[in-house]
């Protein structure tokens, strides 16, 4: 990981945390270890801003002083997460998964439902780094190649994320 002590938020890191907002107690709790350690590592996480791994993701960064930023989906901040730095509001509905992929320089996807698919995608087609933590498995019919990183825990998404 690189020293990011000191450096201005625009300096530092952009880590997007992609999931469910019905996400499942494992999910919830890798998604705070992943916040906590973005914001100990001085990256800034950006997300969804709404609930489930969002929301976990945030919280996680709160506690450890980090900075979270939350692209949501609506025209006004109702629903976004109590834990968020910066709530941005878009009105782009689904179309803000565009804005959450390009926010970031890698990106750390945890579970997920289809909203989780388009956002993996839309990175991949950007050519981000997609650190997958129990997440989709992208392989196609005529390969065997999966175009996501692969890792079992918070400390090696948030390390593998960091290396992008």
């Amino acid at each position: 990981m690189r020293d990011t002590q000191g450096m201005a938020s625009h300096d530092a890191p952009y880590v997007a945390v992609i999931g469910a907002s019905d996400a499942t107690e494992w999910e919830l709790a890798m998604a705070e270890e992943v916040g906590r350690r973005l914001a100990r590592a001085g990256a800034v996480l950006v997300c969804g801003g709404l609930g489930g791994v969002m929301n976990a993701a945030a919280t996680g960064a709160a506690a450890e002083g980090g900075t979270s930023v939350g692209i949501l989906p609506g025209e006004d901040r109702t629903g976004a997460s109590p834990h968020l730095t910066v709530a941005v509001t878009t009105g782009f509905g689904e179309g803000r998964n565009v804005l959450v992929a390009r926010s970031a320089d890698a990106v750390i996807a945890v579970g997920g439902e289809f909203g989780t698919l388009s956002e993996v995608a839309l990175a991949l087609k950007m050519d981000k780094r997609v650190v997958g933590l129990g997440t989709w498995d992208l392989r196609r019919d005529d390969t065997d190649a999966d175009p996501l990183v692969r890792v079992e825990t918070a400390e090696e998404a948030v390390r593998t994320a960091l290396d992008a």
